[in-house]
């Protein structure tokens, strides 16, 4: 047992927990662990980022593309709650990440010190837990603690704030070994199972709709098997994409608001629909009353509480997705719905996605992209128009390559996320997609990438509008486009290469391939702002508060 610093053993508890990697902003409360940080250079790399926000962020996409716990680093006051936000986006798409901050010390606490916040008060709606930590005999066992519940169950993030004292005072530390599996899972009801199987069994018209649960469980390969043992179409919420291969026959992409026709009519069509670690959100659902009205909806969730809470199901297994699949799978018996599968089979035929190929479009972007690009990319988006247009035309055949905000929808949590995946995977190429509105709130990260050497390309779909927004002012306002305009003299191709970045300018259709195919050859951060129109829409488009049987597009406008 050694006599350590509160700093001291915060570095050591990160050590066993298999940390390699923090990303953060020190300031004047955190001086002490980042002093230890100092020390442990050589075991634990930190990115300084330039906004905490972005290290909240960063911490989510290494976290997202590596199944391992991301750890940011803020200080107290500000500091703290520039995280705030990247807490609450990896908390809405369950993913583990451990925040850490300092605060003032014990004595200055309630007393309005300087740069003093509440933050586990700002933050208890938005961590699956958080501790405040003022004495030191109990720091080893709460950040043990933490990352234990941050990956255990359905993930998410978790806070810990550490006061100043308790950071510089010292206190006995005993190094402990973590297991390489802790977490406890839940027992799968073989009742459950008979029962699902006998709804199946029954079913002429089954549906699987995959959410983001089943990247974290690792259950890509049982989806896949359940897909194929029952002869069932399959669609994704956002969260999900590469669960299930977008190459797959049975595969008929995203389902909701800007989901395929095919998911949208499919889905309220069938008779039996089986749903995997999905939440069942409004963007998905449509109106809850008129979703999937035809049939007997089965959910299976790691989480209780999100049984029946947006929508009413016939049956719902509480346990790990890749669990209850496996035991699912190995009491099946091979089933087949060739009508039923012609019937989907033609509504693809009938209602494929389309964009005008005539002109320079995000779409045509993101397709030349998909098809230049090695299979392992790692693609991240901002939220908006792109992110929609990179979940529909962008082919992802594996789990894990796909980070986006769904739950929240985060402008400016692209960027940050990117460097996070590339700091976890630097062989892979990493690539972030963005509108310009996002790339507007967080491009100083490029500046970021540059000084820690992390090549990540970075594509903005530049419309000068934020696009998204703009379609909704064009549909349901009547063009009344307020303060969606960003047309102005900024030059995103000279401010990336003010930071230190490579930076090439689309405006042309010839110049997509060429260009790109340069941009990901780069060994070095890259920008490239590609010119769009501005009214260009996402479609298909469910209207808010409509059935997702009400699904158009622009044929039907």
């Amino acid at each position: 047992m050694a006599m350590l610093k509160g700093a001291e053993i915060v570095i050591e508890c990160l050590k066993e927990q298999g940390v390699d990697t923090v990303f953060g902003y020190p300031g004047g409360a955190i001086l002490n662990i980042y002093d230890a940080l100092y020390k442990n250079s050589d075991k634990i790399r930190h990115i300084l980022t330039a906004h905490e926000q972005a290290a909240s962020h960063a911490a989510d996409g290494y976290a997202r593309a590596s199944g391992k716990v991301g750890v940011c680093l803020a200080t107290s006051g500000p500091g703290a709650t520039n995280i705030v936000t990247g807490i609450a986006t990896a908390y809405m798409d369950s993913i583990p990440i451990v925040a850490i901050t300092c605060n003032v010390a014990k004595n200055l606490l309630g007393k309005n010190s300087f740069q003093e916040i509440d933050i586990c008060g700002v933050t208890k709606p938005i961590t699956k837990a958080n501790f405040q930590v003022k004495d030191g005999n109990e720091l080893a066992d709460t950040i043990r603690n933490a990352f234990e519940i941050a990956k255990s169950g359905r993930p998410g993030p978790v806070l810990i704030d550490i006061t100043k004292d308790v950071t510089g005072d010292s206190f006995e530390y005993e190094f402990k070994e973590i297991s390489a599996d802790t977490d406890k899972k839940i027992e799968v009801n073989e009742k459950d199972i008979d029962e699902l199987i006998d709804l199946i069994n029954k079913s002429n018209k089954p549906y699987i709709l995959v959410g983001g649960g089943a990247i974290s469980s690792g259950a890509a390969e049982e989806v896949t098997a359940l897909a194929h043992k029952i002869n069932s179409p399959l669609a994704n919420t956002i969260m999900a994409r590469g669960a299930f291969s977008s190459y797959d026959e049975l595969y008929t992409g995203m389902v909701g608001m800007h989901g395929t026709k095919t998911s949208n009519l499919g889905i309220s069509e069938c008779d039996l629909l089986i749903v995997i670690g999905a939440r069942f959100s409004d963007r998905i659902i449509g109106n809850s009353s008129k979703f999937a009205v035809k049939s007997n909806i089965v959910h299976i969730d790691i989480d209780s509480s999100e049984i029946g809470k947006n929508v009413a199901v016939y049956k719902g297994i509480v346990g790990d997705a890749k669990e209850v699949l496996k035991k699912l799978n190995s009491k099946l018996t091979p089933k087949r719905h060739d009508e039923w599968i012609a019937h989907i089979n033609k509504l693809k035929e009938r209602h494929p996605l389309k964009y005008d190929a005539d002109k320079l479009t995000g779409q045509y972007v993101i397709e030349v992209l998909d098809r230049i690009s090695p299979e392992d990319t790692i693609v991240v988006t901002e939220v908006g128009q792109h992110q929609m247009w990179t979940s529909q035309f962008y082919n992802f055949s594996k789990p894990r390559t796909f980070l986006t905000s769904g739950g929240l929808g985060t402008m400016g949590y692209g960027l940050g996320a990117a460097m996070g995946a590339k700091v976890a995977f630097p062989k892979r190429l990493v690539v972030n997609i963005a509108g310009d509105g996002c790339f507007r709130m967080n491009f100083n990260e490029i500046a970021t990438a540059v000084r820690n050497n992390i090549p990540i390309v970075q594509v903005v779909i530049n419309n000068q509008v934020l696009g998204m927004v703009r379609q909704w002012q064009d549909l349901y306002y009547e063009k009344r486009y307020s303060h969606t305009t960003l047309v102005d003299k900024v030059d995103f191709v000279k401010l990336a290469e003010a930071m230190g970045a490579k930076a090439y300018r689309i405006t042309k259709l010839e110049e997509v391939v060429p260009v790109l195919t340069e941009a990901i050859n780069q060994k070095e951060p890259v920008v490239v702002d590609c010119q769009i129109d501005s009214d260009i829409k996402v479609f298909p488009m469910v209207s808010p508060g409509a059935a997702i049987s009400e699904v158009f597009d622009e044929k039907d406008m």
